[in-house]
């Protein structure tokens, strides 16, 4: 696949060559014919598919794909975040691995609670770049009353933190029943058969609140999202000024994850960035953005977690015990696995996305 990608007069939108299959005219029609006339006029836009509908099934898709491909990782994490009896410390998470393998049934142990998480993965995505490119066309507007102006590295914070805080404000519950899955093994006493029972017993012992159990710390944590696309822009911004002007071959990206629009890119010699140079930039601006924001995922799962309320009165006190019980390594139990787990999921989250993303307006193309 040859992925080529170049900005238009719009810095968020991407102009995309990629060799696609084209598909033959009778399947082409035939697949026109079964697009319900409602759904293709939410679908397109004056110039095609509308941008919403593409960020949302982007997202939407490569939330499902990340989420398959390392819900173990995810699983681990959350057992050491939620643990309030041993101590922190490189290589904790063996044991617990071990535990698991053992005690809960072996390779699928490690895929208990896969239903919540896609589904919270895979809607959390699709919100937040629905929202997050929305949010950007009225800061737009408001700005000079044309889509087509760039955005500064403000306005893109102020912008992925407002998508943030709608995303989670709208996802907590399928979290908050993810978490508690993921925390207990199955067999273990009170624990959720599946999904659906873990929502009734919700609604029956803490009623609509503890839907929302643990929506504090989430609401904090949206800035880990806002300081990654900083970092990503300007590691961007440097790199990319560093790099050869000839022979460059990679992808020139807008929007989401490099906010600098064509012009600005000529005016200030800016180059083309390679794959590699993406994925380390990716990864450092990833890195950078979760050491700082982590001791709030460590909150947040102890305080959805099945006997929360019999431990913590809220998000103060939960701090207060942390501290005291655990000292300042209580906020970083986890962070090994979880970087490991971050880093290939921003990969995996980013490819399917901007792939999914390019290849929907050229099926779309050849369905028309």
């Amino acid at each position: 696949m040859n992925l080529n990608l170049s900005s238009s007069s719009n810095p968020d939108r991407i102009r995309t060559s990629l060799i696609l299959p084209t598909l033959p005219a009778r399947i082409s029609n035939t697949c026109k014919r079964h697009i319900p006339g409602g759904l293709e006029g939410l679908m397109t836009g004056k110039d095609g598919l509308s941008s919403s509908f593409v960020e949302t099934v982007a997202g939407f898709t490569a939330g499902i794909a990340s989420t398959l491909c390392l819900h173990p990782l995810d699983l681990i994490k959350t057992r050491l975040q939620v643990d309030r009896l041993s101590s922190s410390r490189v290589g904790g998470s063996v044991p617990v691995i071990r535990e698991i393998f053992q005690n809960e049934g072996g390779i699928k142990a490690f895929y208990r609670g896969l239903t919540p998480n896609i589904f919270g993965n895979s809607t959390s995505w699709a919100l937040y770049f629905l929202c997050y490119g929305n949010i950007k066309g009225v800061m737009r507007s408001w700005r000079s009353g044309s889509q087509d102006q760039a955005l500064t590295s403000a306005d893109y914070f102020l912008a992925s933190g407002s998508a943030g805080m709608l995303t989670s404000a709208l996802t907590n519950p399928i979290w908050v029943i993810k978490t508690r899955m993921l925390s207990t093994g199955s067999q273990s006493p009170g624990a959720y058969a599946s999904f659906t029972t873990g929502a009734k017993e919700i609604l029956r012992s803490e009623g609509i609140a503890g839907f929302y159990r643990g929506l504090v710390p989430a609401l904090f944590g949206v800035s880990h999202g806002a300081l990654q696309f900083m970092a990503y822009e300007q590691l961007k911004l440097h790199r990319s000024r560093m790099a050869p002007s000839a022979g460059t071959t990679g992808v020139r990206r807008d929007a989401d994850w490099s906010h600098v629009s064509s012009s600005d890119a000529a005016r200030s010699g800016i180059r083309e960035l390679g794959n590699v140079d993406l994925f380390v930039i990716s990864s450092l601006s990833k890195l950078f953005a979760g050491c700082v924001t982590y001791p709030y995922q460590v909150l947040r799962s102890r305080l959805q977690t099945y006997d929360a309320h019999l431990v913590y009165s809220g998000v103060r006190d939960a701090v207060a015990q942390i501290w005291a019980r655990e000292g300042i390594t209580g906020f970083y139990k986890g962070l090994g696995p979880n970087l490991l787990r971050v880093l290939p999921s921003t990969w995996v989250t980013f490819l399917v996305y901007e792939n999914t993303r390019a290849y929907l307006p050229r099926l779309f193309s050849n369905l028309r």
